[in-house]
């Protein structure tokens, strides 16, 4: 990964429930939606501390998806979560397929 990865194209794959990414140095990472709700950013999910944990989410579908400036996405939850910030950046470092180094337990 490049520090400065970013996404040239975002799917919402609703019947697969994956959301797709084309990143800039062509690497693809299909994300399935439980996977990113339960790794939800935001301070509300993961606190204040420096230990990222895995949130557990009963309604996983990916509603809708804004972009956030030329860094992030928000991404709004079936379960009505949607203060997530999902920077490129941790987009990226969650990215499950296995080429990419595993740094999150899913």
């Amino acid at each position: 990964m490049t520090a400065a990865a970013y996404p040239t194209e975002v799917r919402r794959r609703a019947d697969e429930r994956i959301l797709a990414i084309l990143w800039n140095d062509g690497h693809r990472g299909d994300y399935p939606f439980a996977y990113l709700r339960g790794w939800c950013p935001c301070a509300g999910c993961q606190g204040h501390g420096g230990d990222k944990r895995y949130i557990h989410a009963e309604n996983t579908d990916l509603i809708k998806i804004d972009l956030v400036g030329n860094y992030a996405l928000q991404l709004h939850w079936g379960d009505g979560h949607e203060t997530g910030i999902y920077t490129y950046q941790h987009l990226r470092e969650l990215c499950p397929c296995p080429e990419c180094p595993q740094t999150s337990p899913a």
